[in-house]
Formats: structure tokens, C-alpha cells, sequence
């Protein structure tokens, strides 16, 4: 498909620069089948069923945003995706000023030596010393937010606890899984009253999120790859939901892609552990999941891609008029979304 049917036009003030305070006070657009209803993050036990089944991404999201220098050149580096204990892939700015066996020192002692150079443009990064580099990053490191956001203020003290959801227990990731922002223990016990189970996998959330799609057609675009898990008891957990009626809602696209990506052609889930790159458009005949609930996202993305791919491009339009119409915030920090198919059709 061409990569501009997905575009759509979004006023720079619907780009929310703060999350909703509490997390569950955000609003909820609900998209039933062709439905589409104003509702609050605070009525998602109303619109689930019991024994249906929401799946947390239960990824955390590290101090991944690097400045430092090599000799006078100012150098900043996103780590964007792990290759062993000490290395990481990243995202490098003024790379040009950075050749391969050169070090950068990000200060607070801690630097990292510039191993090779991808096909991509980004950097194998090789962390100088013994320290674990979770060490490292939590003093020298910054959260990563979004460009979006990160263009518009500066990172404070605040976005380490917005940006990191109640669920967040294994430390890898460089996003957050957004739609799990909205979250918290009241309304987990509601969701749990009304009879509705949670799951936890996990995905370890690159940068390459962010990345803008550059093919003029979406067969021509390259997706990123980023590496999860699901146990093989959380696995049989889910298919046990299926098969008593519930339904599998993901909390968020990665949670999502993850679960696609271990589901059979018969939409059994199966333990899985790996990288995917799944890329999911319209066309796409999903396996594993029956419904989404996800932030709103950008034009043009591969994450409005996969919404359209769920409910359908016109359905999604529509959707997305409607919540900027109605003032909606967008993406990482705004609003939310419920997204429920009609199967049927």
C-alpha cells in the first residue's frame, strides 16, 4: 500500500508533553466494530468481559539517552537495541565526528568505544570497564522521550517515574510500552472485580519505534527488530482464555506484535524468545489477539499502520478526526484508545 494513505493531519498543540495525572484519568476513545464512543481510561472494566485476558508488556525502560564528547565534537547516543552484556546498537548523532575505535566519554566516568559502524548508519557501542551497564546508564544516562516530546522541553527528574509503567520489572528497553502508562492499582483491582485476568510478556522496546517511514509504499519498508519473551506457562495461560470464550487484549503494539509474532497459523500462542520485526498492514489476518488498547499514534507510522490493519483504514480515519475534533492528546503521554473488532464481519 502506499505509505501516504496513512497520513493525516494533527495540530502540534494535540501532542501531549505530560501524562494525565492520576495515569487512569486519561480519556478512552472506544472503537466498537464501526462504533466509535467518548469514554475514560476509568471505564475499561465496563467495556471487557469476565475471563477475558489483558497482556502487559512488563519490559522496563532504562537511562538510555547519552551525551558526551570525543576530543571537541559533542557526540549524543540513543542505545537502541542490546548485542551482549557490555555492547549495544545505537543511534548516534553527529556521527560524522566519530570514527570506529574512537571513545566517547559520556561523563561520570563512564565511556564507550565506537566498535562498528551498520549498514543503517547506527554504531555498535562497547562499554569501557567492569561495572554492569545498567550501572552506567542510571549515572550518565537520561531517559529517552520521544522525539515528539524531547524536541519541545527538557527531561526532568519527573520522566523517570511518567515514563515507566506500574508493570515495568526487566530492564531493556529504550521506549515505553505507552498504553500500559495509563495503569495503576485501583484500576487493576476494578479490572480484577469485574473478573478480568492479566498476563505479562516481554519486549524490549527499541528506538527504531520512532524511525519515520521512508518507502514511498509499505512493502518497501524495512521494519526494526526487537527481542521478547513469553514463557511457555504464561502461553498456555493465554490459549486456556481462548478456549473458555475470553478474549486476549493487548496493552499496546508491542505487547501485540509479540504475541502475533508466537502465534500458529491456528492462533495457538507458543512460547517464544528471539528477535521480530513482524510488520503488520491491512491484510494482515490476526491470530492471536481480539482487541487492542493503545495510545494514538503518528501519521505515517507503522504503528497507525497496525491499528488500521486491526479495524480497518476508514474505521481508523474516522477514529482519529473524531479524537481531534474532541481535543484528545496524543501519543506517548496523551490519551487512549480501546480498540474492539467486530469479528463477525
Amino acid at each position: 500500500m502506499r505509505v501516504d494513505a496513512f497520513d493525516f493531519d494533527l495540530p502540534n498543540e494535540r501532542i501531549a508533553l505530560r501524562p494525565a495525572r492520576p495515569r487512569d484519568a486519561a480519556r478512552m476513545l472506544v472503537v466498537d466494530g464501526d462504533r466509535i464512543v467518548d469514554a475514560g481510561v476509568g471505564d475499561l472494566p465496563a467495556w471487557l468481559r469476565p475471563g477475558d485476558c489483558l497482556v502487559f508488556n512488563d519490559t522496563r525502560v532504562i537511562p538510555a539517552q547519552l551525551e558526551g564528547r570525543r576530543g571537541d565534537a559533542r557526540i549524543g547516543a540513543t542505545l537502541h537495541k542490546r548485542i551482549d552484556l557490555r555492547r549495544w546498537q545505537a543511534f548516534v548523532r553527529n556521527a560524522k565526528r566519530l570514527r570506529v575505535g574512537e571513545t566517547v566519554d559520556f561523563g561520570s566516568g563512564v565511556s564507550a568505544l565506537a566498535e562498528e559502524r551498520l549498514a543503517d548508519g547506527s554504531l555498535i557501542l562497547a562499554f569501557v570497564g567492569d561495572e554492569p551497564v545498567e550501572v552506567l546508564l542510571e549515572r550518565a544516562g537520561t531517559m529517552p522521550l520521544p522525539p515528539y516530546i524531547a524536541g519541545k522541553r527538557a527531561t526532568d527528574d519527573d520522566d523517570r517515574s511518567d515514563y515507566q509503567t506500574m508493570f515495568a520489572a526487566k530492564d531493556g528497553a529504550v521506549a515505553a510500552p505507552t498504553a500500559a502508562l495509563h495503569f495503576t492499582p485501583r484500576l487493576l483491582a476494578a479490572l480484577t472485580e469485574a473478573g478480568v485476568a492479566t498476563e505479562t510478556l516481554t519486549l524490549h522496546v527499541g528506538a527504531g519505534t520512532f524511525l519515520p517511514v521512508k518507502a514511498d509504499d509499505t512493502k518497501d519498508h524495512v521494519m526494526h527488530a526487537e527481542w521478547g519473551r513469553i514463557e511457555a506457562d504464561t502461553a498456555a495461560r493465554l490459549n486456556a482464555v481462548r478456549a473458555a470464550g475470553g478474549r486476549i487484549i493487548a496493552v499496546g503494539t508491542t505487547s501485540l506484535r509479540l504475541l502475533e509474532s508466537a502465534a500458529q497459523d491456528d492462533g495457538t500462542i507458543v512460547a517464544f524468545a528471539g528477535d521480530t520485526a513482524i510488520f503488520i498492514t491491512p491484510g494482515y489476518r490476526f491470530k492471536a489477539i481480539d482487541g487492542l488498547m493503545t495510545n494514538f499514534h503518528l501519521p505515517r507510522s507503522t504503528l497507525f499502520m497496525l491499528v488500521s490493519a486491526l479495524m480497518g483504514l476508514e474505521t481508523m480515519q474516522a477514529a482519529y478526526a473524531h479524537a481531534i475534533a474532541r481535543d484528545y492528546r496524543f501519543y506517548s503521554y496523551g490519551d487512549a484508545s480501546l480498540l474492539l473488532p467486530d469479528r463477525a464481519a
